[in-house]
């Protein structure tokens, strides 16, 4: 049983927490709750920690799963600290990290339908993780970012993802306009949402390969990526509103391409 913060593992644990060059350094991140533990890909799995107090409640719940891994109990004072969370849920891991290309998502894509979230330099985790999400559930193939994107294992997009994380093939890419002229030169439209679009997002056909690019929070997406796009579309706004959040611009997009491929 681990007791002490100065166990080696509970340093670890918290490096891979608060550093992402750790993170990738290790090819590891820290996945909290039952959840997240239980959709995690066993394969994928290096170490478990279980706090004291739940041991047997873990085990009841994922016994199966649990028992052809490698675990540690650790007690409860030690487990708040090495936790992410305000309110622990008594089970962490560590797991490996994935890596994709962008051959292997375009192949596991639907050749006639493929769909992609393109993101510049999103920042905020919480909006990264959602997207993330909402991806998944409107079936789009991938999502690719920018370099200067949110890292997508930090503890707090891994929570917004709900484990999307897991399943939603992913890439960031040095040179974004390259991937972006990529996908063109494979038929699939790029739409950039943009504040400067004449026609809203609704005027366009999204049934064939498609993929929408959304920007930074802050200040969209840069003039020049913007260029690159087959259209600019544009939300319609009432009200003094300005500009949508990016999950939520994301999730309006997604869902009208989900939409569409449902009616045709």
């Amino acid at each position: 049983m681990i007791t002490s913060l100065h166990n080696k593992a509970v340093k670890e644990i918290m490096a891979l927490l608060g550093k992402k060059k750790e993170r990738d350094r290790q090819g590891l991140f820290v996945v909290e709750g039952g959840k997240m533990f239980g959709e995690a890909p066993t394969e994928r799995i290096s170490r478990v920690y279980l706090a004291q107090s739940a041991e047997k409640e873990m085990y009841a719940q994922y016994g199966d799963k649990l028992r052809g891994l490698s675990c540690e109990i650790v007690t409860d004072e030690v487990f708040a600290r090495m936790s992410d969370t305000v309110t622990p849920q008594g089970i962490l891991c560590l797991v490996r990290q994935q890596h994709y290309n962008i051959e292997e998502m375009l192949k596991a894509g639907d050749k006639k339908q493929m769909l992609f979230m393109m993101l510049e330099d999103i920042q905020d985790p919480g909006n990264l993780g959602t997207i993330f999400r909402t991806a998944e559930a409107a079936g789009a193939d991938g999502v690719i970012m920018s370099s200067r994107t949110a890292d997508i294992y930090n503890p707090k997009t891994i929570r917004s993802t709900m484990g999307a994380v897991y399943r939603v093939p992913f890439l960031y890419a040095e040179d974004l306009l390259s991937v972006i002229k990529l996908l063109q030169e494979k038929g699939i439209a790029v739409y950039a949402a943009h504040l400067g679009a004449k026609e809203f997002y609704d005027a366009f056909d999204y049934r064939k390969c498609a993929a929408f690019l959304i920007g930074n929070e802050a200040n969209g997406l840069r003039e020049e990526t913007a260029g690159c796009a087959d259209a600019l579309i544009g939300i319609p706004m009432e009200g003094k509103v300005e500009s949508l959040n990016a999950a939520v611009a994301s999730s309006v997009l997604l869902y009208e391409a989900y939409r569409q491929r449902r009616r045709s």
